[in-house]
C-alpha cells in the first residue's frame, strides 16, 4: 500500500512538473452574431480566433515537448505505470485543448455562415 503511494507521488509530482511551464491560452469571447454584426466585427472574430488557434498549437508543442524531455531526463527511473500516467495526463489534456478549440472554431464558423446568408440578401 505504501508503495503504491509512494509511486502515485512520485508520478503526480512529474506530471505537475512535466506541465509547469505551459500556458492554456485564453479562449476568445464569444462570436458575434451573425445576423447583426458588422463586416469588421466578423474579421475581428476571425482574426481573435486565428490568434487563439496558433497560440493553442504553441501550448500543445509545449505539453507534448514536455513530456518527452521529462521522459527523457527521468524515463529511466519510472515505471511503466508512471510512464502511461504521464501519457494518459499528456492525451487528456491534449484532447481537452483541442475539443475547446474546434468548439470556439465552430462557433465562428456557424455566424460566419450566417452573416454571409444575411449578406447574400
Amino acid at each position: 500500500m505504501k508503495k503504491s503511494l509512494l509511486a502515485l507521488a512520485i508520478a503526480a509530482c512529474f506530471t505537475t512538473a512535466a506541465f509547469a511551464d505551459c500556458t492554456y491560452p485564453r479562449a476568445p469571447g464569444k462570436a458575434p452574431d451573425g445576423n447583426v454584426a458588422t463586416r469588421d466585427e466578423m474579421v475581428a472574430a476571425n482574426k481573435a480566433v486565428k490568434d487563439y488557434n496558433d497560440a493553442m498549437n504553441v501550448y500543445l508543442k509545449c505539453i507534448k515537448d514536455e513530456v518527452d524531455a521529462a521522459l527523457a531526463k527521468d524515463g529511466a527511473s519510472l515505471t511503466e505505470d508512471q510512464k502511461r500516467q504521464m501519457a494518459a495526463m499528456y492525451a487528456q489534456k491534449n484532447d481537452s485543448a483541442v475539443d475547446e478549440l474546434t468548439t470556439v472554431a465552430n462557433a465562428l464558423n456557424e455566424q460566419i455562415r450566417v452573416f454571409k446568408a444575411k449578406e447574400a440578401k
